[in-house]
């Protein structure tokens, strides 16, 4: 068998453990927030994003990769020695992929195209040097870590705090749900369907404009809300053993907190007597709220309270399968682009800036993808839907639909996204709208370094794996 044979054989096994790792991580974000909030089970989940991920990788996923994927390193510098493009590439793929795992095995979530983008960044500066990068692009990249999840926690935010002043804090929660429904739902459409065009089906090439993206997006949000006027409808009350409590008015709920807060400052500042009988009364006041606090927690037992998270089920797992299917059209190349680069060399023997990707390597990535997902999948789904705050199908609606419209603002503005760090932001902004007390900080540290270290350890292991290959093909 000769060695180019050899390095075949590599890049095909390697270019499939890529497919798992993104299998094992990434997908895990589209689904996390499902599982989290018990809109599905992890087993519905893994077959839910099975389907929509090897759908979008194999049917609509890219058919021509950029040689250098992003951009990152300049292809010219390789013209002359093409098997260095193809070590370099192999390499790169196991050094990802091996992060990718390690991220995987302690439940962070990474972003699978920084750690492709760092590794090849990694060979690509040893081969040409440091000019041979374009480190405007590296600074976009790293600009993504900011803007994706401050743009997507500043949506989740305001999205939350409108369903909650809106739906929960009316006297009648499932009457105001069932009549905002319909304009939620051609809201949640139109962003998904743009989101669909502009991310999960730009490989199609439809060169659709923002205005005529629109008007099929308004189309198909108008059906998708009249279908849902008549199935709201048809909802009927959850029923439960529990004790149903009576209901404090919105204003108590809404308002106490706030005056408790400046009676404590009051109470703070005076002095003497009136000290003492606004300490009493503050105390008393507070007493109240906890009281209101614990009733609101109860509330979550009521029908009512079950029948509004019955109807964000159905859009929460909605908004996931668009997610899962968009991320399986674009982020298959992560795989598949490096994979094809190598196949095309050992065939030709030459660079070309842009590479056919074979529909089998479409398949083989697809299929990785799922089965990583399948069997390792669950450990980022736990750290999304479980570790950063507890999630509930409205919240976890307000995270996922949040995401899409980040997706969207993003590829009308050409902002750097990321869409994992997107995911990973709407879910805190949902969290922080209950107080900064709902996130665990720990875990968002933990997340934050991993984003951090993930070019440099991608960049590293490629070198490492560069110089492994060429010494044993070179």
């Amino acid at each position: 068998m000769s060695a180019e044979t050899i390095l075949l054989f590599l890049a095909i096994g390697f270019g499939f453990y890529m497919a798992w790792s993104i299998g094992a991580n990434d997908v895990a974000n589209a689904m996390g927030t499902s599982v989290g909030s018990g809109a599905l089970t992890i087993k519905k989940a893994v077959i839910v994003a099975a389907v929509l991920e090897f759908s979008g990788a194999f049917f609509v996923g890219t058919h021509v990769s950029e040689t250098i994927r992003k951009g990152i390193i300049s292809p010219e510098i390789f013209q002359s020695q093409p098997m260095e493009l193809a070590f370099g590439m192999t390499g790169a793929l196991l050094a990802a992929a091996i992060w990718l795992q390690i991220a995987s095995y302690f439940g962070w979530p990474v972003s699978t195209t920084h750690s492709i983008v760092g590794s090849v960044l990694g060979f690509g500066v040893v081969i040409g040097g440091i000019h041979a990068a374009d480190w405007s692009k590296v600074g976009s990249i790293v600009a993504s870590w900011i803007v994706s999840p401050l743009l997507s926690g500043t949506i989740a935010f305001f999205v939350f705090n409108f369903l909650r002043k809106y739906i929960y804090y009316k006297e009648n929660p499932v009457a105001a749900a069932k009549r905002l429904a319909p304009w939620i739902v051609f809201v949640v459409f139109f962003v998904l369907t743009l989101a669909l065009v502009f991310k999960g089906l730009k490989n199609l090439h439809l060169d659709l404009n923002f205005r005529d993206a629109s008007l099929i997006a308004a189309l198909v949000g108008g059906i998708a809300a009249i279908v849902s006027y008549f199935l709201v409808q048809r909802i009927q009350p959850v029923q439960i053993k529990e004790r149903e409590i009576e209901r404090q008015p919105p204003i108590v709920r809404q308002k106490l907190p706030r005056v408790v807060q400046q009676l404590e400052r009051i109470a703070r500042e005076s002095r003497g007597e009136i000290k003492n009988k606004l300490t009493y009364i503050y105390q008393d006041l507070k007493t109240i709220n906890e009281e209101i606090k614990l009733g609101t927690e109860v509330e979550q037992t009521t029908s009512e309270y079950k029948t509004v998270q019955k109807i964000f089920v159905y859009l929460q797992v909605l908004s996931a399968s668009f997610v899962a299917f968009a991320h399986g059209a674009n982020d298959v190349a992560n795989a598949v682009g490096p994979l094809a680069a190598v196949i095309a060399i050992l065939q030709s023997g030459i660079v070309a800036l842009k590479t056919e990707v074979p529909m089998w390597t479409l398949a083989l990535g697809g299929l990785g993808i799922v089965i990583g997902l399948s069997t390792w999948g669950w450990r980022v789904m736990e750290t999304i839907g479980k570790k950063i705050t507890e999630l509930t199908p409205t919240r976890g609606f307000a995270a996922e639909f949040s995401a899409a419209c980040t997706i969207v603002l993003a590829s009308k503005m050409g902002l750097p996204i990321s869409t994992t760090h997107t995911l990973v932001g709407a879910v805190l902004g949902v969290g922080l709208a209950r107080g900064i007390g709902a996130l665990n900080l720990r875990t968002i540290l933990d997340i934050i370094i991993s984003w951090i270290v993930t070019i440099p350890i991608g960049a590293g292991g490629a070198i490492i794996f560069y110089y492994i290959l060429k010494g044993l093909f070179g």
